[in-house]
């Protein structure tokens, strides 16, 4: 949760604050560019930890890993700019949107 916090959220604020919020501060597009490669980047992070571990993040079992990751992820999904293919976290993430309490609080139609 600390990786989360600390590198996941601070790589996606300025592509998402400027994408998706359209905030005027954050709409530089280097920066937005930058922002989207470190994001991706944790993304991938996190595709290669689900192949390492196969159902979840923490391994054979749901845990609040899986929780604040996917938060993060979902907002990744839902902002518009090319996503390169990660099977693992999108079928990761499929298995996530069959968890009623997710659907209500993360896949809920906001980003």
């Amino acid at each position: 949760m600390d990786w989360q916090a600390t590198e996941f959220n601070t790589a996606w604020r300025h592509a998402f604050m400027g994408l998706v919020r359209k905030d005027p501060r954050f709409q530089d597009p280097v920066a937005i560019k930058e922002s989207i490669a470190a994001w991706t980047h944790c993304v991938r992070i996190v595709e290669a930890q689900l192949q390492r571990t196969g159902a979840w993040v923490a391994g054979e079992r749901f845990t609040l890993a899986d929780i604040v990751l996917g938060l993060s992820v979902h907002r990744w999904k839902m902002t518009p700019f090319a996503h390169p293919e990660m099977p693992a976290v999108e079928r990761w993430y499929m298995a996530l949107n069959q968890r009623p309490a997710f659907m209500r609080h993360g896949n809920n139609g906001v980003a």
